[in-house]
């Protein structure tokens, strides 16, 4: 019982963990356009595995929010919608990416510590 809940715990902070890099995962593929489907293999082939669950809701709130934008290419034998980071994307992508080494060179050092 009490490594169950050990698990529990630990997989629940694993996954708030990847709750705050999913984001800034799915910017850094979209400097060019891309669908769904291609997204979700790029992730993956670098170690970051998502959902179609958790990826196309995203995706829409990111477009909503005007960093990305996106296009129905129909001149394929399927019909996809791409997306790719708008300018503000691409400006917000950056200071993430700031922030992101500051955060983890802060991390390393409190881990090291």
């Amino acid at each position: 019982m009490e490594n169950e809940t050990r698990e529990e715990i630990l997989n629940s902070m694993i996954q708030e963990l990847r709750r705050g890099t999913i984001v800034v995962s799915v910017l850094s593929r979209l400097g060019e356009p891309k669908y769904g489907y291609d997204l979700i293999h790029q992730l993956e082939e670098k170690g970051m595995s998502i959902d179609t669950s958790t990826l196309y809701p995203l995706l829409r709130r990111l477009e909503k929010q005007g960093l990305l934008s996106s296009e129905w290419i129909t001149d394929e034998a399927k019909p996809r919608k791409y997306y790719r980071r708008t300018m503000l994307g691409d400006q917000i992508y950056r200071e993430l990416c700031r922030q992101w080494s500051e955060m983890t060179k802060s991390m390393n050092d409190l881990l090291e510590g």
